[in-house]
């Protein structure tokens, strides 16, 4: 009997639910400009999910058409928007394999830089409250790569000059980053593993001005392990290009005041 009134109930259930009213897409019938255009209304005014939404919907309808490749592209930007560089970096991605001609591409780049630029800002904005030994900045490596690949290959982008000037920054920035971790090294005396990081720098990062202290670091490290000729060629090359630094007294010593002085 039990088992009869539950059958029962649940064919109640099944029937109730079948009379409940079917959610009604307005969009059914909107034409691909009218999803654009509303994707994009919405965008303005921060509706980013319903935004995506739309844009989605509108590539799903109508693959083919130029509003479907635009609204690639708007789903990147909405990402952006949204604080959601990963989706964003990954849409990026997925529109430039898609349209590798695509007239507004360069901006693919752009956008995937700034994606980047933009989820590893914080690495370099907190390097006292970080251990940065354990840290890579992966990401500012990739939005230097974004942006070098806009201004090569489409270097009269409107794009462009806004890449040049965040790649010097990513550049002054992943140097520092070096020599970040080699004065943790120092610190802890793992002094080959400190040099190898300033050794780093001269050879990547030739033009920044974390240099002048990558220079100092692989002197001292050399020192503390013997390796004086070695100590020798990066005082040199420290006294050649920063004739007045802090870091080299008249005896071409590294000052103990001076070497400290960041830390």
């Amino acid at each position: 009997m039990q088992r009869i009134l539950a059958f029962l109930m649940l064919l109640g259930l099944l029937a109730g639910c079948s009379l409940l009213p079917e959610e009604i897409d307005e969009t059914k019938s909107w034409s691909a400009s009218k999803l654009y255009y509303a994707a994009k209304d919405d965008l303005a005014e921060g509706n980013y999910e319903r935004a995506v939404k739309l844009f989605e919907k509108l590539e799903a309808r109508y693959p083919y058409g130029a509003y479907a490749q635009q609204a690639q592209l708007e789903v990147a930007y909405v990402y952006y928007k949204d604080n959601e560089p990963a989706s964003a970096i990954a849409a990026c991605e997925r529109f430039i394999k898609l349209h590798p001609n695509h007239p507004h591409v360069d901006y693919a780049y752009y956008l995937k830089g700034l994606a980047n630029f933009v989820e590893d800002q914080s690495l370099f904005a907190r390097f006292g409250d970080q251990d940065m030994s354990d840290r890579d900045p992966k990401s500012a490596r990739e939005a230097f790569e974004a942006f070098q690949q806009l201004v090569s290959r489409y270097p009269d982008s409107k794009y462009a000059p806004d890449a040049v000037a965040r790649m010097k920054y990513l550049v002054n920035a992943l140097a520092y980053s070096e020599v970040h971790v080699a004065r943790y090294y120092y610190k802890r005396g793992a002094y080959v593993a400190a040099a190898n990081r300033g050794k780093y720098v001269l050879e990547h990062y030739q033009q920044s001005p974390a240099l002048e202290e990558a220079l100092a670091i692989m002197a001292r490290s050399y020192e503390k392990i013997g390796l004086n000729d070695l100590r020798d060629d990066a005082l040199r090359v420290l006294k050649l290009n920063f004739p007045r630094s802090d870091y080299v007294s008249g005896d071409v010593k590294i000052q103990e005041k001076a070497w400290w002085k960041f830390w």
